[in-house]
Order: structure tokens, then sequence, then C-alpha cells
């Protein structure tokens, strides 16, 4: 065996041997460790590629591995199912381009167990050079382990092997993915021999592979299995995900289209393939992708819907709806989904902005709302916060301006005080409305605090000094606006009133024809009835 490191030189050569004849072989770990690729030469010369690692174990130092035929198959050893007992003869079967072969010979001196069920054993015999990873046969002609350096000090007459069925045992599962011992080998791994773990293993790929690598991954998943329907649907995605033009959307519709065809739980396709549509449409694609419209996605999950009426899938379809600008027909899917055992905050918030945008009574919205905020874990977080935020807004739309500032409160704390400037802002309003000023007062400073640039918190809270008789006070506000923006018409407008209060009528009126003449129409009135 010859391997090759990342600038494709020799990295290390040494033994092995297959163990089934379409080409499963096993060998030492450390010959593979920092491996590009492989190759294998057997006794006539054949050159083999290694094309996959199919398990590895960096403790025991083994490899199994298969390699790339073509057609006829290749002559393999036997592996023994009976472990060797102490005192029983074994034979080393030396790599040799020759006929003729000169067989070691020894005995088992000591066994002990690995992982509970395998054996390691400790042989009277010596290990010449090159012989590790040579099979070790018992007396029946099976192979019965991998021959392994000695570690001790006794190297002449004594050396290990572990067994055989525990290097055949190998296997890559869920947990490979994040095997050191693999990923230091830069061969392709194979997938997991079980369906199940092998789409564990291609959902964890997806966000470690590069795209490239990941495509393969999905190939390679299908080729092994050939019937699920859940690997069409993810090559699928992929294939959208990183389209390169019609070629690839329309393999992408292939695989939907095969998807379908093998899967078991057809509304689960169906599902599936409405939520790839409905995605794509989301993505603003430049130009549609054939018929994949909202509409092609509303009647894929209306077969699903048609074959079992699952809350998610009415879920799915209330979602489209939404996207079609459809809010009726959107309201009436949420509500399906809020009687059922799926409701959750985020449903619940769906339906409130639906009835939003049909321009419902302000108390349906809010009903809806105040379910979404009862439905959050206690103490809110900062993951549903929002909500909060979300129904302040609601509740300032409907009036409720002293309710509104008690959610903006709460969403404070939830997020432990880490706001912005526009936060102050809305509260400010909020304050403002329910006549609490002193509180507005504050975060209209508070705002202007953390963005001094921003004139419309100055003018809030020259406002807020106005309501309480803080004439002078605001007009000081209004002087440092005009001097950020010497433009800024609402600020002299603002001042005149301010003056006005003051009996300083003369200096009113000059400022209000200053925002006239900065184009605010709001001072038209203001001019007629003050300024004679």
């Amino acid at each position: 065996m010859i391997t090759y490191d990342q600038g494709d030189k020799i990295l290390n050569t040494g033994n092995g041997f297959f163990v089934t004849e379409d080409g499963v072989a096993l060998s030492d770990y450390g010959l593979f460790k920092g491996a590009q690729r492989a190759v294998i030469i057997n006794y006539e010369g054949v050159q083999m590629p290694v094309e996959t690692i199919l398990g590895a174990n960096d403790m025991y130092d083994v490899v199994k591995f298969r390699v790339g035929i073509t057609g006829k198959k290749v002559p393999a050893l036997t592996v023994a199912g009976v472990a060797s007992a102490v005192g029983a003869p074994v034979y080393l079967l030396p790599y040799s381009t020759q006929k003729d072969r000169s067989f070691t010979e020894g005995q088992v001196k000591e066994v002990t167990k690995v992982a509970e069920k395998y054996s390691y054993y400790t042989l009277n015999m010596r290990l010449k050079d090159k012989m590790v990873s040579c099979p070790l046969m018992n007396a029946e002609g099976e192979v019965m382990g991998l021959a392994q350096k000695s570690s001790g000090q006794d190297t002449a007459t004594i050396c290990y092997a572990v067994a055989a069925n525990y290097a055949l045992d190998q296997k890559i599962n869920v947990l490979s993915f994040n095997d050191l011992s693999l990923q230091s080998i830069g061969i392709k791994k194979a997938i997991p021999d079980t369906e199940d773990q092998a789409l564990v293993y291609l959902y964890m790929a997806s966000s470690q592979l590069t795209p490239e690598k990941y495509a393969v991954l999905l190939d390679d998943f299908l080729k092994q299995y050939p019937t699920s329907s859940d690997g069409y649907l993810r090559r699928a995605t992929y294939l959208i995900s990183y389209s390169k033009g019609n070629d690839w959307m329309d393999k992408a519709a292939a695989d939907l289209d095969k998807a379908l065809e093998v899967s078991k739980q057809k509304d689960d396709t169906y599902f599936n393939r409405s939520k790839l549509i409905y995605n794509y449409q989301l993505s603003k694609p430049q130009t549609t992708y054939k018929d994949w419209t909202y509409d092609k996605a509303l009647d894929e999950v209306r077969k699903a819907i048609a074959i079992q009426a699952l809350p998610v899938y009415a879920q799915l379809e209330g979602n489209i709806l939404f996207a079609k600008q459809d809010y009726a027909g959107a309201s009436a899917s949420y509500a399906k989904v809020n009687a059922s055992t799926l409701a959750s905050p985020a449903t619940f918030y769906s339906a409130a902005k639906t009835k939003e945008l049909m321009k419902a009574p302000a108390e349906e919205t809010l009903a809806l709302m105040d379910s979404c905020v009862n439905r959050c874990r206690r103490p809110i977080t900062g993951d549903e916060a929002p909500y909060i935020l979300e129904r302040a807004q609601m509740r300032m739309n409907a009036g409720q301006a002293r309710a509104a500032m008690l959610d903006y409160d709460d969403y404070f704390n939830a997020v432990n005080g880490n706001v912005n400037d526009m936060f102050y802002y809305y509260r400010e309003q909020a304050a403002l409305q329910a006549k609490q000023y002193q509180r507005a007062l504050d975060d209209a400073t508070k705002a202007i605090e953390l963005n001094p640039k921003e004139l419309l918190y100055r003018s809030e809270l020259a406002v807020v000094n106005l309501r309480v008789g803080r004439y002078d006070e605001a007009i000081k506000v209004l002087k440092a606006a005009i001097a950020i923006d010497p433009k800024y018409a609402e600020a002299y407008r603002l001042m005149g009133i301010a003056q006005l209060q003051l009996k300083k009528n003369a200096d009113a009126c000059a400022n209000f024809a200053k925002a006239k003449e900065l184009g605010d129409t709001n001072v038209d009135a203001l001019i007629q009835k003050n300024c004679k």
C-alpha cells in the first residue's frame, strides 16, 4: 500500500489485505493518517485506488476501506469468527510478489478483551520489518488478527495483534463526522449503513462541508439509498440554493418528482415540495422557473392536506396565502393551527399580523397578541421579547398608550436594558400619550444621548417641554437642533410656538416665516392667526 499527502508526495508505505471479494480491505490506521489519497498494489503489481474509508480506530491502529475494482472479484481472506485461544498456533502471511511465500509461525501467548467482545493478542512471534498489518492466520486458514508493532522491549520474540473481526466491524455512524481520527484522513468517507443514521450524517455535513463536497456526498447517499425520498428532497434543496441556471433547476425539479415517486408518505413529500417552492418564491428570483409560483406551492400543500390535515400543513398553507396577500384565507388557516397542539407564540403572532393587515377591529388583533404573549415562557427572554414589542406598537395604534408603556417596560427588562435610541423614542411616544411627562422627558433625552444627530428626537423633547410649560427649555433644545441643521423647518415652527407662550410674538412670527420659507406647510394656520 502507498499513501500520499496533500502535495501528492508519498506519505507512507505498508501492508493490508482484502476481506471481501468486492474490494473491502483492512490495514493500520497510522498508514493513512494525513493521507489525501492511497493506492494498493497487489501481488501481480496491479494498482487499485482506495475509494472510501469505511471506518477507523486510532487507539487500536486499524482502518477499513474499499478500493475501486472494475468488474472482476479480488481474492479475499476469510475472517475468523472464533477467537484463537492461548497456546494456539498462528501463521503470519507476509506480502510477496512471488508465488512461493514463507510463513512465520508462532503461538498465542495471551488474550485480552477489546470493547468487551473482541480479542487482543500477545504472540510468541518475531515481527520482521515491513510486516505490520500483515494477516495472522489460524490453523484453519482464517484471518484471526492484524500484526502490530511491539510496544515493549522484547521485540525479538514478542509481537501483538488486534482481532481481524474488530477491524472488520469498524464503520461510519452519525458520530463519525466529528471523529478526529477520521477527520485526519483526507480520503472520502463512507456513508452510514442505515438510512436514518445516514440522513443525520447528511444534516451534520450540510453545515460543515463545502458546497462542492456536500454535493458529492448527496450523490453518494442516493447511490446507496436510491429509494430515499428525503435524499432527493435534500439534493433538490441544494440544487435550488446554489442554482447556476435552468439546468440545475431542471435537476431539482426531477429530484422533486423522484421524491414523490419513491415516497411512502405522499402527504409529507407534497408538504416538502410545497415548502421548497414557497421558499424559492420568497427568495424573489429574477425570473420564475416554469410554474414555480405561490399558486404551485399552494396546490402542493393542499394535496398534502387532502391526504392528512396536519396542523403543520395548515401553517404552511397560511404562510403561502399570506404571501399572496390573501389575508382572509391566511387567517382561516392560522385559526386551524391555533386550535391545535401546534399553537405557539409564533403561530398566534402570525394570526395577529394577518388580522392587522385585514384592518380587523383592534380588539381582535390584540386578543391574538395576548394569546401570543401568554404562551411565551416565563421569565420572557430575548428570543421571545420581540412579541412584547410588537404588542406595544399594536396597543399604541389602538390608543392604549398606558398599556403600551407597560409592554415597553417589560421588553426593556426581558433584554436586560440592551436597547437602542429608537426604543427610547417609541417609549417616549407612549409615555407622552399616557401623560407620563417626566418619563417622556427622560426617554427623549436618552434617545438624543444615544444618537445626537437625529433631529426627530430633539423636536420630540421640545414638544414634551412645551406640553409641561417649559418654554425656555424647549427653545434651548430647538436651537441645538438648528445648530445641527439650519434648514430644519420644524424646529423654527416649534420655537415660534414656545415664543408665543412667552409673549414674544415678533420673534415667533419671524420663526414662523422661516419655517414657511423652508417648506413647512403646517405653519400656515399659525401665521394667519398670530401674525397680522
